[in-house]
C-alpha cells in the first residue's frame, strides 16, 4: 500500500495505491483519522459537495460577500443543479452598500468597523432574512496591502453562517497572503463551516 500527501491550494489531497482488494480497508483507514475533515473521496470539489448536499435536504443558499466579491456565488454557480438551491448573492463591498442592500444599520458599522464580528454576524442574518434562505453564508475581511492594524492585521477576516433554526456561527481566521489566495482561502473556510452545519 502506498499513500501520497498533496498540498493544494485550500486543501490537501489524499492519495492510495493498493491492490483492489485491500481499497475498503485503505478508505477505512484514511477515514479512521481523518474523518470530519474529509469532504470528497471522488475528486469533487467543495462546491459540488455542497450544492448537491442542500439538494439532497431541499435547503437554499444565499450569500453576503464583502471580501470575496463574488467568488462564492461564482464556484457555487458553476456546479450543475446550483440554481435549485441558490437563491441570491449580495456584494455589498462598500459600508453604505452594506446598510441600502441588507439594513444593516450604520452605527453597527461605525461602533465595530466593518470588519468585525458583529457585522459578519448581521451580513449573514440580514442576506438569510432578505433571501427567505434556509442558510446564508458572509463574509468581512481585510484582503490588503493596506488597511490592517495592530488588533486586525493585514488577512484578518470573519466568516458568518446564519441558518434556519440554529445559533448563527461566526469563525475569524487570519489568511496573511496575496489578495487572491486571501479570496481563495477565505471562500474554502465559508464553505467548510457550511459542510460542518450540514453533517
Amino acid at each position: 500500500m502506498e499513500l501520497g500527501c498533496f498540498a493544494r491550494r485550500c486543501e490537501m489531497a489524499v492519495r492510495v495505491i493498493c491492490p483492489p482488494a485491500e481499497v475498503e480497508r485503505a478508505e477505512a483507514m484514511v477515514v479512521s483519522g481523518h474523518g470530519d475533515a474529509i469532504f470528497s473521496s471522488r475528486g469533487e470539489r467543495m462546491e459540488e459537495v455542497r450544492v448537491k448536499r442542500l439538494l439532497e435536504r431541499k435547503e437554499t443558499l444565499a450569500l453576503a460577500e464583502s471580501c470575496t466579491g463574488g467568488l462564492l456565488a461564482h464556484r457555487i454557480t458553476n456546479v450543475p443543479g446550483a440554481s435549485d438551491v441558490f437563491l441570491v448573492g449580495y456584494v455589498p463591498y462598500a459600508n453604505a452598500a452594506k446598510t441600502t442592500a441588507l439594513g444593516i444599520e450604520g452605527a453597527l458599522i461605525e461602533q465595530n468597523v466593518a470588519v468585525s464580528k458583529a457585522v459578519a454576524r448581521a451580513l449573514a442574518e440580514g442576506a438569510r432574512e432578505r433571501a427567505k434562505s434556509t442558510h446564508a453564508l458572509a463574509t468581512t475581511g481585510i484582503a490588503g496591502p493596506g488597511g490592517g492594524t495592530v488588533e486586525k492585521p493585514v488577512g484578518t477576516v470573519y466568516v458568518a453562517l446564519a441558518s434556519t433554526g440554529a445559533a448563527t456561527l461566526v469563525r475569524r481566521f487570519d489568511f496573511a497572503s496575496d489578495r487572491e489566495t486571501f479570496k481563495q482561502l477565505t471562500a474554502q473556510a465559508a464553505f467548510n463551516l457550511l459542510r460542518l452545519r450540514l453533517l
